[in-house]
């Protein structure tokens, strides 16, 4: 740029890496980050794979400090609506009380299991529910999924709300299940019947979304089985139509599903009333602004840049990135998990410069002033999903500035896989779009 020769252009990225880095190696090190994002009602943290230990673990520490520190009360995460509710009836000490939290993740079946059924995550849900017992109910913090893949799950949940709550709109319930019998829970082949025939469950299951809303009416706000109840409605509906919308190779699916999790962060802050802040936990291609990166060409929205749209002021995006080491990833969709070698960064990407200027594991907040020319370059940014094939490595990486993209970075120069509680039990159907990058 302006005629400077590219290792002049290099050296000053590298400066200016280093003079925003500071090391990373105890829960103290965040306190720039902590001060920061304390002050936002919206905190979302990414993670620059579904399968590294190190992103789990310091997303960890950052929510558990704006939990006890700054009175955080909810958290957000990539996963199912009905295997969260049931975790956030735990860690509220509501039910399955018996249960530890190993014990409470084995429940979770739905390939790719390691995504939440993993050492990390029950050690976090372990400290969550010890600090929620020792307060009142009001104060306790949640813990819920954002996602719109629980089809089944869902229906299923809103025929055990109905029986004990309205029996009598259950045909509503019935006629929605018996569109989707034929399919056999595989959403997949629901998706190409409509492809090739020009009918679809649409109707029944927003019809089942009024009766729940009109039965639940006034109830949600002080009623948490009423919340789970029109939540598992939504799912449905939006399930549905991201499911006919996948199958014709329709980028409108990515924003069917963001808007969907986007929609379900505003409802959870609504539920937990107007002074709450809640805690995000998803994917770096979800949190972090996607008008920083090449998804705002092919017209996707993304978390990240929802939530500043609805919420200016109110949001903080943290991400994270690496240059090398291992990762829990399958090497086919539905496959078994494996720990896989993460080559190292390519040249020229944020991650090679990142490890050329840094010296270990380092905490970055870009603060007001974000010209820097390290800030304000697009530079390839590696996404790896839970499929990975090094192979097709180029491919993983995100054009991405990241100024725009983010309010802070951690980086972890070499990462390390996820520990799985479990390993997979029998093949999966995954989605698509588990996978984040392949737009």
């Amino acid at each position: 740029m302006n005629g400077a020769p590219a290792p002049v252009r290099h050296r000053q990225e590298l400066d200016e890496i280093r003079l925003l880095g500071r090391p990373l190696a105890a829960a103290e090190d965040l306190d720039a980050l902590v001060r920061q994002a304390s002050v936002a009602r919206y905190v979302c943290i990414g993670e620059a794979s579904h399968g590294t230990r190190e992103y789990y673990h310091w997303r960890a520490v950052i929510s558990r400090r704006l939990i006890e520190e700054h009175g955080f009360t909810w958290i957000g995460v990539e996963g199912d609506w009905p295997d969260c509710w049931r975790i956030n009836r735990w860690v509220r000490g509501q039910e399955d009380q018996a249960l530890d939290a190993y014990q409470l993740l084995a429940g979770f079946e739905r390939w790719p299991t390691w995504m939440w059924a993993n050492h990390e995550v029950a050690g976090f849900l372990a400290w969550l529910r010890e600090w929620n017992l020792a307060r009142p109910d009001h104060l306790r913090t949640g813990f819920y999924g954002l996602d719109v893949y629980s089809l089944w799950d869902s229906l299923r949940e809103i025929f055990a709300w109905l029986e004990a709550n309205a029996a009598d709109a259950l045909p509503a319930a019935l006629r929605a299940w018996h569109c989707f019998v034929p399919f056999g829970e595989d959403p997949h082949r629901y998706a190409w019947s409509t492809r090739l025939v020009p009918a679809s469950c649409e109707t029944d299951v927003v019809g089942l979304l009024a009766e729940v809303r009109r039965r639940t009416l006034g109830r949600v706000k002080d009623d948490p089985a009423a919340f789970d109840a029109v939540q598992n409605a939504l799912v449905a509906a939006n399930a549905e139509r991201y499911y006919r919308t996948m199958v014709r190779g329709d980028r409108q699916s990515w924003n069917i599903r963001d808007h969907h999790m986007s929609d379900t962060i505003d409802r959870i802050a609504v539920h937990h009333g107007p002074g709450s802040k809640g805690l995000v936990w998803a994917h770096n291609t979800h949190v972090g602004d996607a008008r920083a990166t090449d998804m705002a060409q092919g017209g996707m929205d993304n978390i990240g840049q929802l939530m500043r749209q609805r919420h200016p002021g109110e949001v903080f995006l943290a991400g994270f990135a690496s240059y090398t080491g291992s990762v829990t990833a399958a090497d086919s969709w539905g496959a078994a998990e494996q720990t896989i070698p993460v080559p190292a960064a390519r040249p020229g990407s944020h991650e090679d410069l990142l490890n050329s200027a840094l010296g270990g594991p380092a905490l970055l907040v870009f603060g007001n002033d974000r010209s820097g020319r390290w800030l304000t370059e697009w530079r390839g940014h590696r996404a790896i999903g839970v499929v990975y094939d090094r192979g097709h490595e180029g491919g993983n990486y995100v054009p991405t500035r990241m100024a725009g993209r983010y309010d802070a970075l951690l980086w972890i120069p070499e990462a390390t896989a996820l520990r799985p509680l479990h390993h997979e039990q029998r093949p999966g159907e995954p989605e698509l779009e588990t996978e984040p990058t392949g737009f």
